[in-house]
């Protein structure tokens, strides 16, 4: 089984990247924030506890997040609301989840001075939850990331940038990759709590001023090599699955003769 791993990590590093193509989305297929209001469903509650907890981190959530959208949370969002000069309607609607995906004005940094310059590749480590420039292949900055979950995990292998443009119409920039088996890129989050977690339907997440530095350097064509191990969650595969653990698979399998389609 070592010697299986093995070979497979080397098929990822070595494997050719799938070519640009028109058949990729010009576009992420993520969803976006949900609109939330006194009246949300319980199935939003998992998404405003998280909220609750990261505002109160930041002291802008005065009670014990309980997931519920009642009176006290109707109220931070009001107080959020009026100290970012948004109307004050109590409603997490886009343009105050715009807000939340913003670096707070107390920790926000901008963009370094210093550009890469030389062939320039990315590095994402699944395993580090970390997306790495490459500058001539030498780490030229790091960011932290969030990557997919168990279920819908980021695609391990090498590939390319086949699109730049936005995601969700219109919200952050978002870099499409050319992953044969679906849509996946690189885009921003106005989640940011999730940064650094498994949070995403396979993308890879940034927060939005990291993305929109990487943004700047990167162009079609530039590689984007996703290390670890495609099968690390061991998941049960059957028919109608996708992913990076069915891709290569199938490389393997076509290696041993047992597989003789296209992967």
């Amino acid at each position: 089984m070592r010697r299986f791993f093995i070979t497979i990590s080397i098929i990822i590093l070595l494997s050719a990247s799938p070519a640009a193509s028109d058949n990729h989305p010009k576009w992420c297929q993520c969803p976006s924030e949900p609109i939330l209001r006194r009246t949300v469903e319980p199935a939003y509650h998992p998404i405003l506890y998280q909220l609750q907890r990261y505002w109160a981190s930041l002291s802008l959530y005065p009670a014990i997040p309980n997931g519920r959208f009642d009176q006290t949370m109707e109220n931070a969002v009001i107080d959020f609301q009026k100290k970012h000069r948004l109307p004050p309607s109590g409603i997490l609607d886009e343009p105050t989840w715009e807000k939340i995906g913003a670096v707070p004005a107390e920790t926000e940094i901008g963009f370094s001075n210093t550009q890469p310059s030389g062939s320039i590749d990315v590095l994402v480590d699944l395993d580090a939850l970390t997306l790495t420039v490459l500058c001539d292949r030498v780490p030229f900055k790091t960011f932290p990331v969030a990557i997919g979950t168990k279920e819908t995990p980021s695609p391990a292998g090498s590939w390319q940038i086949v699109h730049k443009g936005y995601w969700a119409k219109g919200k952050t920039h978002w870099l499409g990759l050319s992953v044969p088996f679906g849509s996946y890129g690189i885009h921003g989050t106005n989640q940011p709590w999730t940064i650094g977690t498994r949070a995403s339907n396979g993308c890879i997440r940034m927060y939005n001023h990291h993305l929109e530095e990487v943004y700047r350097w990167l162009k079609p064509g530039t590689r984007v090599f996703i290390v670890g191990d495609p099968f690390r969650d061991h998941r049960h595969l059957k028919r109608g699955m996708t992913g990076s653990d069915v891709y290569y698979l199938q490389i393997r399998l076509k290696q041993l003769g047992s597989y003789h389609r296209k992967p």
